[in-house]
């Protein structure tokens, strides 16, 4: 999708500090971070949000979470982390493109903001 902020960035027109990248998806950290570790992780398949996924949707999901996990683990966050997708306007969603934004290395309150 050509005006999407983040297909720009999967595709290389926009920069971005890339923290991992393979066919499927990219991750980079966050312009603004609210941790000390702060990543997100995007499909490069430009997806609205979680509110249109699908059942078919299910491999690509198993591949976000898996590689969250593993990019989790090399950046030492033993003590945990979040992972949050917000979805539509009054979720927070400001970027119209499905995104998973992993929070680390301090303590997390609940309920969130």
């Amino acid at each position: 999708m050509a005006d999407c902020l983040f297909c720009n960035i999967a595709a290389g027109k926009v920069p971005s500090n890339k923290l991992y990248e393979d066919d499927q998806l990219l991750a980079f950290y966050d312009l603004n971070p609210q941790a000390p570790v702060h990543f997100l992780v995007i499909p490069k398949k430009h997806i609205d949000s979680a509110a249109v996924l699908t059942e078919e949707d299910a491999p690509l999901l198993g591949h976000v979470f898996a590689t969250i996990a593993k990019l989790c683990k090399e950046l030492g966050c033993d003590g945990g982390y979040r992972v949050v997708t917000n979805v539509g306007e009054d979720g927070g969603q400001s970027v119209k493109h499905l995104h998973f934004h992993v929070l680390a290395k301090r303590s997390l309150a609940w309920p969130p903001g």
